[in-house]
């Protein structure tokens, strides 16, 4: 089992800055891939952005690439999301997931946190 834990959620005015952290705990041998996915109300989960955990390689959707930057502390197995240039549609709650790549580009995600609010005003 590996147990995720996100926090770093709040409100913030479009255009300000949030950064979540991720703390992963547990069996984290098992983990190759760490990911950030988002909820908003109303609508299906989607993909925010991943790292491969050893080499550190990211992958982002296209609605946030430029503006959100996830990175990964290997000592600490703490995952991050620097979220910059923040618009009203990114409001969501944000949960953390690690997995294990199935092809050299797909993840199946095993695990996730609680999840952790984020909104933006106008």
């Amino acid at each position: 089992q590996v147990q995720l834990a996100e926090s770093g959620g709040g409100l913030v005015q479009a255009g300000g800055s949030l950064r979540l952290s991720c703390a992963a705990s547990g069996r984290t041998y098992s983990t190759y891939a760490m990911g950030w996915f988002r909820q908003a109300p109303g609508k299906e989960r989607e993909f925010v952005a991943k790292i491969r955990w050893s080499a550190g390689s990211t992958y982002y959707a296209e609605s946030v690439k430029g503006r959100f930057t996830i990175s990964r502390d290997n000592v600490k197995k703490m995952v991050y999301l620097q979220m910059n240039s923040l618009k009203p549609e990114d409001t969501a709650v944000y949960y953390c997931a690690s997995g294990r790549y199935v092809s050299a580009s797909d993840v199946a995600w095993d695990y996730w946190g609680q999840g952790t609010q984020v909104t933006v005003s106008s």
